[in-house]
């Protein structure tokens, strides 16, 4: 990946007011994000807070109820002038939005051309890119008879098939394996370190404490905190915790102690 120019006058993603109702609903609340170029965001919250609705927002595939939206200096309005800051972003969607009926290598080589990669050079990075996600040996099986993991890594390498300046992951790490995962952190590590930017929603905090430079937490459509990691004191797990609330669990569940004695003693 060539090292990029960072304009450190321009944020990655600004929003301001950001807001999404369906219905009476408030799915997300007044969200006004800044985040740096060159920088790892870490977007945390409980289930249904709100981050892939978030997401989804960002990336232009649903439209706000209210408030604007910046992508690397430009504004989104929903029209075809959109479609040049799009090129230079790369996207892992919560639904993985692939073709059952292409081979991972026709996959990318379709997303390669809807970006306007040139025909040599698009070989030379599809051959790179299964290499790299361990899938060289599945290219010519169909996207549909691939596990839920190896669909995760074929929606990765379509998001950096563009050579993109900001990657939006919706919760890239589930369901891939321990060797494929480690793989993905350090391709987004050097992504970072040559001036790329990543927005990233994951539930594995591990994951997010290791690789992220600055973590907002939304909880219930509204930013309740955000902090740069630097200045986290103790694991991220319990900052977490104690932002969100610690929830109460129901009912102890004392017929699961012993049960195997208990049957064995009954006549």
């Amino acid at each position: 990946m060539p090292i990029m120019n960072i304009d450190n006058d321009i944020l990655a993603v600004k929003t301001d007011g950001l807001t999404r109702m369906f219905g009476s609903f408030r799915a997300v609340s007044a969200v006004s994000l800044r985040v740096k170029k060159g920088r790892f965001y870490g977007f945390l919250g409980p289930n249904g807070a709100g981050k892939s609705t978030t997401i989804k927002m960002l990336t232009g595939l649903l439209a706000p109820t209210l408030g604007s939206i910046q992508i690397l200096g430009h504004t989104l309005t929903g029209d075809s002038a959109d479609l040049k800051v799009k090129r230079r972003v790369g996207v892992v969607p919560e639904d993985l939005a692939l073709y059952d009926h292409l081979t991972s290598r026709e996959y990318l080589s379709f997303i390669g051309r809807i970006y306007g990669v040139e025909k040599n050079e698009l070989r030379s990075r599809i051959d790179s890119l299964l290499a790299l996600m361990n899938l060289e040996e599945h290219e010519s099986k169909l996207s549909m008879e691939f596990s839920h993991g190896m669909k995760k890594k074929l929606a990765m390498a379509a998001a950096l098939i563009g050579n993109p300046e900001l990657l939006f992951l919706d919760e890239p790490f589930e369901g891939v394996d321990a060797v494929s995962a480690s793989i993905l952190r350090e391709t987004l590590q050097q992504f970072v370190r040559r001036g790329g930017s990543v927005f990233l929603t994951s539930h594995v905090l591990d994951i997010v404490q290791r690789l992220c430079t600055d973590v907002a937490i939304i909880d219930k459509g509204t930013i309740v905190h955000e902090t740069c990691m630097d200045m986290l004191d103790g694991s991220l797990e319990d900052w977490f915790l104690e932002v969100v609330g610690r929830e109460e669990g129901g009912k102890d569940l004392n017929w699961l102690e012993g049960g195997a004695s208990s049957q064995a003693s009954q006549p």
